[in-house]
């Protein structure tokens, strides 16, 4: 019999809808039911990539041991974190206060109005039974004891991430990027790129502060340390050398083996870091990444209406990683005579590079490309050859029992892949990357907006609505702009002006000087919480705070660059503590220490200026604004039959220009 998860559309939530355990979705039903019948809840998050949440499933939630004790003292409640990202702020809070730790699954045991009273992250069943039963006996012979403990709990939930309005200085100086920079330099891996530790995460927003950084600062070392990163990350195992992707993480030192789901997230931020260090570096490498990972989003995660799913599990027939590794005997029955150059090429052994699972996770080194020439290919020809040797590996393991597709359709994810397409566009000028780009677009306003004009979390079901979350807002706001840049359709500005005026009037607290996670109107949980430090994915505050400076430029709004202002001010202090779980706001930093540069293009020729400025100028501290209309402050009496170029700042424009050269003078005498 399946349990009350039967009619939920999250792919995470109906893998355990014939678990023994009587799951509910969360909702009014299972929290009414906690308090008359006054029983503790668990409250289990996870999503669908998770590994150790599927092991977790297997070894406690299809036990019908277990399940008995969960069912007899319990009301259970499962949660994809992916679908409520504001549940699992609350609870994984608390369990890092409980245990100085997090992770996936997430378990938290709570009173019956939500607040926990304990919690932590993967349990072996017996150990997960006897925690069950002492929390149980606690609330059956002290409760008091339970809800003492549990009312301390809720308020270091509430003060976990508060902060002091800070006021906003005069300038902001090189002096303090070298501050942010200088402890954080130090954690660099000169070896293997990225940091000195193990396990190894991408964290893209992190080398795009870099890569920013060390082009404005002019600072050889960080610029060459970035690129080494890029290189040895785009080499590894982390990167699907065969499909195009990345995996979430790299388990060791090297990049090499991965924990191998692969999330749509991580993919739309190094797409649109690599196409970006393209344009400051032009190295081949970034253009086949990128080509290739955009050539499995459009293969493996497009719907047919032109959205993105969500991620790709690591575990094949049960087994992590099974579908993207090989044997070497099977390159060599598939490529003949090509398979010695293929094995040299991806590192490939008899024994297997990854000896604990002996077989082979293909990696290259960073001179891998030496062997085509060695091997008489000019550049040309040797990309053409890797394109079809790679594609006949790819059809290969098509053939094997694919890793699970979570299709859950996220607002904020889509946009960041939606941007994603257009940075890439931004590049490499290839139109289809475009066209895809306003397809998804589209879909957001048909299938994420309302007709009141706010913002879903995720397309309605008929069992559920979820209303949108700041990063929802913060990220979809960002694409409009962009999509805006490359397209000069003021529809795209008018509708992300709406969705932030959205924000400022629902989600911002002015005495805090910060926007909640949650909107006035949504659901209550035990605290309302800002999302201020930038994870794997930038915080959604400081994506308001970029987005909020960039539309206060383009409509001469001063309230939107004095919120954005007060944002980076409050944050500020905490940058220098801890560089690395602030790089979005060290990158607005960047922007007011070195100047945010508006450049308008009008005339006829707009369109084509706008592209060979984007593919040939690097200045990642702009907007453009152009087109054949008056139609915002910054193109107001400059629209003429020829076409022309301004660069300002700070409310100052330079005499127009016609040519590239000119403007990308402008723009360093600007940074000087």
């Amino acid at each position: 019999m399946a349990n009350h998860l039967q009619n939920e559309s999250s792919p995470y939530l109906k893998q355990h809808q014939h678990n023994p355990v009587d799951w509910y979705p969360w909702g009014d039903e299972a929290l009414s039911k906690a308090k008359a019948e006054n029983k503790l809840l668990i409250v289990s998050i996870g999503y669908s990539a998770c590994h150790w949440c599927h092991v977790m499933e297997r070894e406690s939630f299809e036990n019908k041991e277990v399940a008995q004790v969960m069912n007899r003292h319990y009301i259970s409640i499962k949660v994809d974190r992916e679908e409520r990202p504001d549940i699992d702020q609350v609870y994984m809070t608390a369990v890092q206060l409980m245990t100085n730790s997090g992770g996936w699954p997430l378990n938290c045991i709570c009173l019956p109005d939500g607040r926990p009273v304990y919690g932590g992250t993967y349990f072996r069943p017996a150990d997960w039974v006897n925690v069950l039963n002492q929390v149980q006996a606690l609330w059956a012979n002290e409760p008091e004891t339970a809800i003492e403990y549990a009312e301390k709990l809720a308020q270091g939930i509430t003060e976990s991430e508060t902060f002091r309005i800070s006021k906003i200085p005069e300038k902001y100086s090189e002096d303090d990027l070298k501050e942010i920079v200088k402890p954080w330099q130090q954690t660099f891996d000169p070896i293997d790129g990225g940091y000195k530790r193990a396990p190894k995460f991408p964290l893209p927003n992190n080398w795009l502060f870099f890569l920013r950084y060390g082009h404005l600062a002019n600072d050889a070392d960080i610029l060459e340390h970035t690129h080494f990163t890029l290189q040895h990350i785009a080499a590894g195992g982390l990167y699907d050398q065969v499909g195009g992707g990345f995996a979430r993480y790299a388990v060791d030192g090297q990049w090499h083996i991965p924990h191998f789901e692969k999330m749509l997230y991580d993919n739309a931020q190094l797409i649109s870091l690599y196409a970006e260090a393209y344009l400051q570096k032009p190295e081949p490498l970034y253009k086949r990444v990128v080509e290739e990972t955009l050539q499995w989003v459009d293969r493996e995660m497009t719907s047919a209406e032109g959205a993105f799913y969500s991620a790709l599990d690591a575990d094949s027939e049960g087994v992590e990683g099974k579908y993207y590794t090989f044997q070497q005997e099977e390159i060599d029955n598939l490529l003949g005579k090509d398979a010695d150059l293929f094995i040299s090429y991806f590192s490939i052994t008899a024994a297997g590079n990854w000896p604990e699972e002996k077989t082979n996770v293909l990696k290259t080194r960073l001179d891998a490309d030496k062997l085509a020439e060695q091997a008489g290919y000019s550049k040309e020809e040797w990309e053409t050859y890797l394109k079809d040797i790679k594609k006949k590996i790819r059809h290969y393991r098509e053939q094997r029992i694919r890793p699970g597709l979570d299709n859950k359709i996220l607002t904020s994810w889509n946009a960041m892949m939606l941007k994603a397409y257009i940075d890439a566009y931004r590049t490499f000028n290839k139109k289809e990357y475009l066209t895809v780009a306003e397809r998804n677009a589209h879909f957001i306003l048909r299938k994420l907006i309302t007709e009141e004009g706010t913002l879903l979390h995720q397309p309605q079901t008929p069992f559920k609505t979820i209303t949108a979350f700041l990063d929802d807002y913060a990220f979809v706001i960002e694409a409009f702009i962009a999509l805006y840049e490359v397209t000069f359709n003021k529809a795209w500005l008018d509708q992300a002006k709406s969705l932030a005026d959205y924000t400022l009037a629902q989600f911002y607290d002015r005495q805090a000087g910060a926007f909640y996670y949650t909107s006035d109107l949504t659901e209550v949980l035990i605290t309302r919480k800002f999302e201020i430090m930038d994870n794997v994915i930038p915080s959604s505050n400081s994506v308001m705070a970029h987005q909020l400076n960039k539309l206060g430029v383009i409509f001469e709004d001063s309230t939107y660059k004095e919120i954005a202002a007060q944002l980076l001010a409050n944050v500020f202090p905490q940058i220098r503590t801890y560089g690395s779980a602030y790089s979005n706001w060290a990158i607005r930093l960047l922007e007011e220490v070195y100047g945010f540069h508006e450049i308008a293009i009008t005339g006829p020729q707009s369109n084509d200026l706008r592209i060979a400025i984007d593919q040939k100028i690097y200045s990642p501290n702009k907007v453009i604004l152009g087109g054949v209309e008056e139609n915002l402050p910054l193109l107001r009496n400059r629209v003429t039959e020829r076409s022309l170029i301004y660069v300002c700042k700070n409310n100052t424009c330079s005499l127009p220009v016609d040519n590239l050269k000119d403007v990308e003078n402008l723009i360093l005498k600007q940074e000087a």
